[in-house]
């Protein structure tokens, strides 16, 4: 069953039921460090990505970190 969220503020439906899977299926791997991601404004940390499950209407940011200058 696919769910609907947001994801940086684009509409995407998908089939994750997980962060991790959907860090995964949006970044197309999952980093050990240099991301960052919340749902509704609140910090999941990287030791829950696993276990927090999407919820239809989520707000989710998927931040990286950028070396540069």
């Amino acid at each position: 069953m696919s769910t609907h969220i947001l994801v940086n503020n684009t509409a995407r439906d998908t089939d994750a039921a997980t962060v991790s899977e959907l860090v995964h299926e949006v970044l197309g791997y999952v980093p050990d460090a240099g991301t960052a991601v919340a749902i509704d404004s609140a910090v999941v940390p990287r030791s829950k990505w696993e276990s927090t499950h999407l919820a239809d209407g989520a707000r989710v940011d998927i931040l990286t970190a950028v070396q540069g200058g």
